[in-house]
């Protein structure tokens, strides 16, 4: 079983529409998906409301679950609360927030603002994360993610490092814009091993990380 927290649609930068990356999520293995469109402050309704749609229209159908969600994507740091919370209230399941990536100019400042937010349930790719931060998401139970995706996946060692000391929570998300970045349980497991953990650390991060997520926003 795959639970993947973080995908794209042709919403922003993906390559497919909501229904058919539902579709192919579910012809790949998937047990949960969430659409997690890049959006700020002029998109965030209009990314929410499809896959609103989406999810419900596909829930009434097939066995896969998906959720709508959002990715808060290089805003300032100072207005991710502010956005998160509106997320929430528009219909959003998960938030995520794009975290400061070795591969992009996310300005500094956002990992600690997300981490500080209770409104945000993860912490996307957050590249060279400091022991503050990784401290603040155990805290608030906001998810810290491994990413599958290239470039992202650079600080994922860091990453693992540092959320193992603290106590936080990790997930691996794929991230994916196109079919084939739709990930499988050994590729899963792999990004997460590759990140430094145990087997049975790997266990919990893609089995019981994943689980408490589903709890945590209803999932059936």
């Amino acid at each position: 079983m795959v639970y993947d927290f973080h995908a794209h649609t042709f919403l922003s930068d993906g390559e497919l529409s909501p229904a058919e990356l539902i579709r192919r999520a579910e012809v790949a293995g998937y047990s949960a998906i969430a659409l997690t469109d890049h959006a700020a402050d002029g998109t965030l309704e209009n990314a929410i409301a499809a896959a609103i749609k989406d999810c419900d229209l596909t829930g009434r159908y097939w066995k896969i679950q998906a959720f709508p969600g959002v990715e808060l994507t290089h805003i300032p740091p100072e207005s991710i609360d502010e956005l998160a919370r509106r997320a929430k209230s528009l219909g959003a399941k998960i938030v995520v927030v794009h975290g400061e990536t070795l591969s992009e100019p996310v300005l500094p400042g956002t990992n600690l603002a997300a981490v500080k937010c209770p409104q945000v349930d993860i912490l996307a790719h957050p590249g060279l994360l400091t022991p503050e931060e990784a401290a603040l998401a155990a805290e608030n139970e906001i998810f810290l993610e491994l990413s599958a995706r290239a470039g992202h996946s650079l600080g994922n060692g860091r990453v693992a490092s540092l959320a193992l000391a603290a106590g936080a929570k990790m997930l691996v998300d794929s991230d994916t814009h196109s079919p084939g970045d739709l990930l499988n349980e050994q590729h899963q497991r792999n990004v997460a091993r590759g990140a430094g953990l145990s087997e049975e650390e790997v266990e919990r991060v893609v089995g019981a990380n994943a689980l408490a997520l589903l709890q945590r926003i209803g999932a059936r």
